[in-house]
């Protein structure tokens, strides 16, 4: 299987390139030249299937011979042998044809760590097959830096910098990262937003002359194809849980970067019965605005009490705008240069399209804390504030009570105890046993400026000879 890009003038490029290349040569993002297809009585057949047997069924075609059946297997179930919960990514009901997909059971506690676990294996089996050691460097709102962190610290080939936005992360997120001490592991806290970090990552992608030579930069956001893989996983696991492929099943998706939602519509596309596909958005609605008033402009960060979510260039989203308008990469990039304006207007044929599968929601911090409380108290389950935004965008959005919707529940809430206390509770959500020492560890991080040259200098000075 080939791999093209979202803005036509990059190389087609294997597997084991697309992840290592991350951001194409033009700008753009990788993606299949083409699906894999499964038909009904396929997936149905998939019913009784281990997590990670399901995995290995999906994975596969996209692999396409890059690695063995029993490599792609052994990645898999090295990804999620961490996992604390047995299912790997369980569900709660918490009303009726209500559902919560538990995406916390991984070492960090975050839905990031479905993808990231299996990236950073599969990076190691590559890179030790090529003899290649790397860089990696990535942007975090919170939730991929610690699991990205997680999933690279082990790893001989690389080393790793991951940019957070100093003191806009919670303290849980921030010392997931930073009570890492690995000598590979590098945390820098910019003196600036999610979006800087992003932006400054993006531009030293687009020019690598400050490495050290024979290295390479590496994305483990999700830019990264194998990360959007790996989620497509779930769906499938969940739908099937719930009586799938012979019911559709909704979905309900807190978002800020459209990398985990675009991962349902591509099951979707690859034969998954799915009815809906709601965009769950906190103050930093571009997306909501998109899809419901075809308004994408930027407009100020608002720092809320989902951080996670706090982004306003959402970088997926271009690979969900390459199929609206019918993979023309040209289209594509001029696009996208309209938008480094400030503003972008889809076409109306574009906007029939999305709306076909797609519909959206916004939730400020104050509704959102009324979630966390209300489902409390009628349930005795306790919500993050991105799950919370997933609920509440499912209730007021199902076009149809009788299809299942699954809320998919991105972080485990004790990594968010200030909105937690602040929507009622009387304590602290606790931290699973294997973190209560968090707060005792030791930290190791380098607050930066907000000058890409000050970075890329630190880079080129910490990476292993």
């Amino acid at each position: 299987m080939k791999y093209i890009s979202t803005r036509g003038q990059a190389p087609a490029l294997n597997f084991e390139d697309a992840v290592l290349t991350g951001l194409a040569s033009d700008g753009g993002l990788y993606v299949p030249e083409t699906l894999p297809v499964f038909d009904k009585a396929t997936i149905a057949s998939w019913a009784g299937l281990s997590y990670q047997a399901l995995a290995f069924e999906i994975m596969k075609p996209f692999v396409d011979g890059a690695l063995s059946d029993v490599e792609l297997k052994g990645i898999i179930e090295k990804a999620y042998a961490e996992f604390r919960h047995d299912a790997i990514a369980p569900l709660v009901q918490t009303g009726h044809n209500e559902w919560i997909l538990e995406l916390f059971q991984g070492p960090t506690l975050a839905f990031k760590d479905f993808a990231l676990q299996f990236l950073g294996h599969l990076l190691d089996h590559i890179l030790a097959k090529r003899k290649q050691k790397v860089v990696v460097m990535g942007a975090t709102s919170g939730d991929t830096g610690s699991a990205a962190i997680e999933g690279c610290s082990r790893c001989d080939n690389i080393d790793i910098f991951i940019l957070h936005p100093h003191k806009r992360v919670s303290d849980v997120q921030r010392r997931q990262m930073t009570t890492v001490l690995a000598k590979n592991v590098h945390n820098i806290a910019l003196e600036g937003n999610f979006d800087d970090c992003q932006n400054m990552v993006k531009a030293s992608f687009a020019d690598q002359s400050f490495l050290p030579e024979g290295r390479q930069l590496v994305a483990v956001n999700s830019i990264n194809w194998a990360r959007i893989m790996a989620q497509i996983v779930y769906y499938f696991y969940a739908s099937l849980a719930l009586g799938g492929p012979h019911r559709a099943v909704s979905f309900s998706v807190p978002t800020g970067n459209f990398g985990d939602i675009f991962a349902g519509y591509l099951a979707s596309k690859m034969g998954l019965p799915i009815e809906q596909l709601i965009i769950a958005t906190n103050a930093n609605d571009i997306l909501h605005r998109c899809i419901s008033a075809n308004d994408h402009t930027k407009q100020p960060l608002v720092h809320s009490l989902s951080p996670s979510m706090d982004i306003m260039v959402s970088s997926n989203f271009e690979r969900l705008l390459f199929d609206l308008y019918e993979r023309d990469g040209a289209a594509i990039a001029e696009l996208m240069e309209q938008f480094k304006s400030g503003t972008m207007a889809l076409s109306d044929k574009a906007m029939a399209k999305a709306r076909s599968l797609f519909s959206s929601y916004r939730l400020d911090d104050e509704e959102m804390l009324t979630v966390i409380q209300s489902v409390f108290e009628r349930t005795g389950y306790l919500l993050d504030p991105h799950t919370a935004i997933g609920v509440q965008a499912a209730r007021s959005n199902r076009s149809n009570q009788s299809t299942p919707v699954v809320c998919l529940a991105t972080a485990h809430p004790a990594k968010f105890p200030e909105a937690v206390m602040k929507a009622g509770q009387g304590q602290e959500p606790a931290l699973p046993f294997h973190m209560q020492d968090l707060f005792e560890r030791e930290e190791r991080y380098d607050v930066l400026k907000n000058d890409i040259h000050a970075v890329q200098k630190f880079v080129a000075a910490n990476t292993r000879k």
